[in-house]
C-alpha cells in the first residue's frame, strides 16, 4: 500500500521537529520545503542519516520546489515571520498574510485533495485566509492551535495534582493565547473532575498560565519560541487525518451554527479523519464561556476583514 504523503512547508524549528517526527513515528513520507536554499536539503539529509539509527523507513525530501510536493495527503504550513520588536500585531497580520496566500496558492495547485494544517500565526485569522486561497471545502482547512493549547493546559493540571500527564484529560475552546478559554468542567484526572480535586483560584491561575503558555516559553528562551510541543500537537492531527481515527481534538475550523457561531474560523473540538474536520464536537459550556468564544470569533473576524480577501 502506498505510503501517505505529507508536506511540511517551513524548515524553521516547528516545521522541521514536525518532519523529524512524522518520519520518525512512520506517519508519512514527507516533503520538507523552505524558501531558503539548502536548508531543507540539510535538514532532510541530516533527519535521513538517522534512519539506521531510530529504525524507520520513511523518507523525507528537502526541497525549493513546490512541483516536489506534488499529490500530498496533507500540507502543513509553519512558514511565516515571528512577532520582532517594534512590529505591531497588525504589521504581523499584513506580513504573513502575504507570505501564507502565496505558499497556498502554490500547494492547492499541486495537491488539490489535500487536507491543510495551518501552524503561521496569527493562527486563526491565517486558517481563514488559508481557505479562501486555497478553494478548497472548508473541513478541509484546520488550524493548529488548541490541541496546543489543551496539551499545555494538560500538562499544567498534571503538575498541580501530581499525576502523569497522560492521566489527564483537558479541552480548550477560541483562538490561541489570549483568545482561549478553558473548560474546566470538562477537565478530568484520572477519571475525575478537576473541580472536585482544585479550589477555584488554583484553577484560575492554571488557566491563566495556559493561555500565557507560549509567551513564558519566549520569556525564558530570550530568543527564539517554542516548537518542541507545536510540533507534536502538528503530528496528532496530521496522525488523526492520515489514520482516520476519528480523534475529538480542539482545532480552528470553520463554523456554521455551532456554539451560535456563524461564517467565521474558531476554536472548537472536532473529530478528525481523512475527509479533515468531519464532526464539530458541541460540548455544553456556561454562559460566560459562550460570551467568552463569541468576543474571540469575533476579534478574528475583524482582523480577517483587515484583509480585504
Amino acid at each position: 500500500m502506498k505510503k501517505a504523503r505529507v508536506t511540511v512547508v517551513g524548515a524553521g524549528f516547528v516545521g522541521a521537529t514536525a518532519a523529524q517526527r512524522l518520519v520518525e513515528k512512520e506517519i508519512a513520507d514527507v516533503v520538507l520545503i523552505d524558501v531558503v536554499e539548502g536548508l531543507p536539503q540539510g535538514r532532510a539529509l541530516d533527519m535521513m542519516e538517522s534512519a539506521f539509527l531510530e529504525g524507520f523507513s520513511s523518507k523525507i525530501l528537502g526541497t525549493n520546489r513546490y512541483e516536489d510536493t506534488a499529490d500530498s495527503d496533507v500540507i502543513v504550513i509553519t512558514a511565516g515571520l515571528a512577532r520582532r520588536p517594534g512590529m505591531s500585531r497588525d504589521d504581523l497580520l499584513f506580513k504573513n498574510a502575504e507570505i501564507v496566500g502565496g505558499i497556498v496558492t502554490e500547494c492547492a495547485k499541486y495537491s488539490p485533495e489535500a487536507v491543510l494544517v495551518m501552524v503561521t500565526n496569527p493562527l486563526d485569522v491565517m486558517t481563514w485566509l488559508a481557505w479562501k486561497k486555497s478553494g478548497f471545502p472548508p473541513e478541509r482547512v484546520i488550524g493548529m492551535a488548541g490541541e496546543l493549547d489543551a496539551a499545555r493546559y494538560a500538562y499544567f493540571l498534571a503538575e498541580a495534582t501530581g499525576a502523569s500527564p497522560a492521566e489527564v484529560k483537558a479541552i480548550v475552546l477560541g483562538g490561541h493565547g489570549d483568545r482561549m478559554i478553558p473548560v474546566p468542567q470538562h477537565a478530568t484526572v484520572r477519571g475525575r473532575p478537576i473541580t472536585e480535586l482544585l479550589d477555584a483560584a488554583k484553577i484560575e491561575a492554571i488557566n491563566q498560565r495556559a493561555r500565557d503558555g507560549g509567551t513564558e516559553i519566549v520569556k525564558l528562551l530570550k530568543t527564539g519560541s517554542a516548537f518542541y510541543a507545536p510540533s507534536s500537537s502538528t503530528v496528532r492531527m496530521v496522525r488523526a487525518i492520515l489514520q482516520n481515527t476519528g480523534e475529538v481534538i480542539p482545532a480552528c475550523v470553520y463554523l456554521k451554527g455551532p456554539y451560535g457561531l456563524n461564517e467565521v474560523y474558531c476554536g472548537v473540538p472536532v473529530k478528525l479523519g481523512r475527509g479533515g474536520a468531519e464532526q464539530v464536537v458541541e460540548l455544553p459550556i456556561t454562559e460566560e464561556q459562550r460570551n467568552a468564544l463569541r468576543a474571540s470569533a469575533e476579534d478574528v473576524r475583524l482582523n480577517f476583514l483587515k484583509l480585504r480577501v
